[in-house]
């Protein structure tokens, strides 16, 4: 079983590089298998079905936030001033050295191959907007939020912290004299709170 999961692991590891490098299109499952050390590429296909089911992985273990909306199921049922926090922790946990590369390149693959773009969208910001969307809608029911669309809800949301990673991961000028992430955390999870709030 060890094996197993260090097999797939130095599949990930290798799948990540070659994305990074390569881009979703040009990396291969060739390529990937001979980056891993593997001797036949038919072995990645013991534990992903596809080139689009292993970048979703790749994604999912190099991204804070895909990881996080993976496991919180079971806070579906949580107030929002615990999870959303959480959930907005997470979008800032991108770490620049590691996830900088593949964000560029599948952003730039993404621009000019609808195909890419749709995978991309399906493994990482389509997960995390999904569980959101769900999310609210919970949270109306349970009468801790006002009936809103959801879908915008969702969207807004993690809206709210896009320009704050973009200064930290590609465009430093928009970080220079701004809040410290903690800072704009707090602030922007109690705009959105407020603007909720059921009415009394």
């Amino acid at each position: 079983m060890a094996e197993g999961l260090d097999r797939r692991g130095e599949i990930l590891g290798a799948a990540f590089e070659e994305f990074a490098a390569r881009g979703y299109e040009g990396a291969t499952i060739k390529g990937i298998a001979r980056a891993a050390g593997l001797r036949s590429p038919a072995l990645i296909y013991h534990y992903f079905p596809d080139k689009g089911a292993l970048f979703g992985e790749v994604l999912e273990s190099r991204a804070p936030i895909v990881r996080a909306v993976a496991d919180m199921e079971p806070l579906i049922d949580l107030p929002p001033e615990k999870v959303l926090p959480r959930i907005a922790r997470a979008y800032y946990a991108f770490d620049k050295e590691e996830i900088g590369p593949v964000l560029q390149f599948m952003i730039a693959e993404a621009l000019r191959r609808p195909e890419v773009a749709e995978k991309f969208f399906e493994a990482g910001p389509g997960r995390v907007l999904e569980f959101l969307r769900r999310y609210l809608e919970r949270q109306v029911e349970l009468g801790r939020l006002r009936p809103h669309d959801a879908r915008s809800g969702a969207r807004t949301f993690i809206g709210m912290f896009v320009l704050q990673l973009a200064g930290r991961l590609f465009f430093p000028p928009l970080a220079e004299g701004g809040p410290t992430d903690e800072e704009h955390l707090e602030t922007a999870v109690g705009i959105f709170l407020r603007g909720l709030a059921p009415e009394s």
